[in-house]
């Protein structure tokens, strides 16, 4: 006898706006797949997150690809996992909510998704949050669509109503670039063309969705005959003489004696062994979890990309890329976050927007922030260069996620589309005289003094004398105040969150700038948000920020008011004065805590001159 052919896998998302009928969809295939019994239906209808309890577990391996780093931080995914099966497939299906406040999750399930069913309530037609999932499954490159018009037995079975559906959302697909799509009017609750044709719908030519869905073409995700793509999750450190790196291949497929490139370094070596826990391996293909062992020694980290050498990525720093927002806090342009891509983890800004898409319309829409569920094209900085490939040509090297470096909360999901010219046409420059051979000269250790606390608390004062303590000592200490600052380097600044955050960054970078040539740097500014703090300190070599909190309580500044800012704040006059109508967030570990009530500013200045020479 010969032996079945194997079934194909498929990852399959449901997604649509609330109250459409995906859960009773679901009911209907889970009850026509054998996955529950009949008497069930109308109880699990009610509630998709009680489908398939009793059914297996949710294969680990599938989900590795897509925005992974979601999953990375800890953060539960609302999606009910499914189990189908068909005479052709074996079905991983994802019931992705249809609520606004939980499109994140749908662009999380949109990135591991080989198709989508986008249901639609025949009754409604489409809706903004229709439109939107349609728009993320187009973004999030889904390869295949199904536009499951549900609900027709209350049209009464009508194709005029069938039909106009599919010309709105025809004309939408068109303008969204949705190459093409598959639609059936079904019912959920009846079970009409869900696994058997419908009678009442015969003028329907094609196929019930459970044979449309067997008839989906496989993914080409993970592509084993493009150019290799391995990022390196794992390096194996030296043992009995083994090294190897680890990690998932992408894309491509390697063998032993293959030349390939080392990324971002560009060094080039020469595949030795592809070892698996199973044993060596003469090949290995896209999907495969590898250890590579090269022909040479070459430094390499996580986040590092194996490529082809003869087709390798690009390498930059700055790019423009489409934009999901997914936080419940809008954007603050500038602000520092963790970009997760793959493996590699920077630090990244970002610009305002370029502009924001209407859903409905896809204008191009102008906008200085970004809120909940906006879609928009922006640009990314890093800190570091990224190892990249436009999302179209790869999700692994293309999509990225950017997390909240203080909350630790994923806000957005993005798609790479190309880097700016600006940033593959200026090369960082090697110098011969190192930050430490200046240093070493000076005969000093450079460190960055940042002085924080609200406005009046005596940071310039404390800042002032101990400048003037390093100067005595015969060190080259250099302090930076707010104030001063706001008269040159940053007078074309405000006081908005967004223009407080560039303030900041530009101290920072001077700072950074001045440490390199050896210096001791003393910045004296209010810096109210811990987010900037974190992200000056990431500017700089471990150790060399020390943050000192000049803590004084709300009621002492504004009692000592010695420029009247806080009465005219309280007033009115004066807008997003910290302290009174913008937050102040307090160093939580702060190197130094100088309690201005109980510590004379002389007196802290000889324990933060102190604390700097014990270094």
């Amino acid at each position: 006898m010969t032996p079945p052919a194997p079934r194909t896998l498929i990852r399959l998302i449901t997604c649509g706006s609330v109250d459409d009928g995906k859960s009773t969809l679901i009911g209907r295939l889970l009850l026509d797949c054998g996955m529950v019994p009949a008497d069930q239906l109308d109880r699990l209808a009610a509630d998709s997150r009680r489908f398939g309890t009793q059914g297996p577990a949710l294969d680990p391996a599938l989900l590795v690809d897509g925005l992974a780093a979601e999953r990375e931080q800890g953060i539960t995914i609302d999606i009910a996992w499914r189990h189908l099966d068909t005479p052709a497939r074996r079905i991983i299906l994802a019931d992705c909510p249809g609520h606004q406040q939980f499109t994140r999750n749908m662009a999380t399930g949109a990135s591991l998704a080989d198709a989508a069913l986008l249901v639609v309530d025949a009754r409604l037609g489409l809706r903004e949050q229709t439109r939107r999932h349609a728009l993320i499954c187009r973004l999030m490159g889904v390869p295949r669509l199904v536009l499951a018009i549900t609900k027709m037995d209350l049209v009464g079975h009508d194709q005029l109503v069938f039909d106009q559906i599919c010309a709105d959302f025809a004309a939408y697909a068109g303008q969204i670039g949705l190459s093409g799509f598959d639609a059936v009017p079904l019912s959920g609750l009846t079970g009409e063309n869900v696994a058997r044709p419908s009678p009442a719908m015969a003028w329907y030519g094609g196929q019930p969705l459970l044979a449309l869905i067997d008839t989906l073409p496989v993914s080409t995700r993970r592509d084993a005959s493009a150019p290799l793509r391995l990022p390196v999750q794992w390096v194996n450190r030296p043992h009995a003489g083994f090294r190897g790196y680890a990690g998932s291949i992408a894309a491509g497929s390697v063998r032993p004696g293959d030349a390939v490139t080392l990324l971002p370094s560009g060094l080039v070596s020469t595949i030795t062994r592809i070892v698996t826990a199973a044993g060596d391996l003469d090949v290995a293909v896209a999907g495969e979890a590898v250890t590579l062992c090269l022909a040479d020694e070459i430094a390499v980290r996580r986040g590092d990309v194996i490529a082809a050498a003869d087709d390798a990525p690009q390498v930059a720093d700055q790019f423009e890329a489409t934009l999901i927002w997914m936080d419940e806090a809008p954007l603050k342009v500038g602000r520092s976050l963790w970009l997760k891509l793959g493996t590699q983890t920077v630090s990244a800004t970002l610009r305002a927007p370029k502009h924001v898409l209407g859903i409905n319309t896809l204008e191009r829409l102008a906008a200085r922030t970004l809120t909940l569920n906006d879609i928009a094209v922006i640009e990314v900085a890093t800190d570091e260069p990224l190892v990249f490939e436009p999302y179209e040509r790869s999700t692994t090297l293309g999509g990225f996620v950017l997390i909240d470096r203080q909350t630790r909360r994923t806000v957005a999901a993005g798609m790479i589309h190309f880097a700016l010219r600006r940033s593959l046409n200026v090369q960082w420059q090697a110098l011969e005289v190192t930050r430490e051979a200046r240093a070493a000269l000076l005969g000093q250790r450079p460190a960055v003094l940042w002085f924080t606390g609200l406005s009046g608390a005596g940071k310039s004062t404390i800042a002032n004398l101990v400048e003037k303590q390093l100067h005595d000592l015969g060190l080259h200490a250099c302090l930076l105040d707010g104030d001063n600052l706001r008269h040159g380097l940053n007078r074309d600044l405000g006081f908005t969150e967004a223009d407080r955050i560039e303030n900041i960054r530009r101290v920072g970078e001077v700072a950074k700038l001045m440490t390199d040539a050896g210096l001791i740097v003393l910045t004296a500014l209010i810096s109210p948000f811990a987010a900037d703090r974190a992200m000056v300190r990431a500017m700089l070599p471990e150790g060399e920020f020390i943050e000192i909190f000049i803590d004084t309580p709300l009621a002492v500044v504004e009692q000592r008011d010695v420029k009247g800012l806080y009465a005219r704040a309280r007033a009115g006059e004066i807008r997003n004065f910290t302290g009174i109508d913008s937050p102040y967030e307090p160093p939580q570990a702060p190197e130094l805590h100088i309690d201005t009530e109980t510590e004379s500013a002389e007196a802290a200045a000889n324990r933060i001159v102190a604390f700097l020479l014990a270094r």
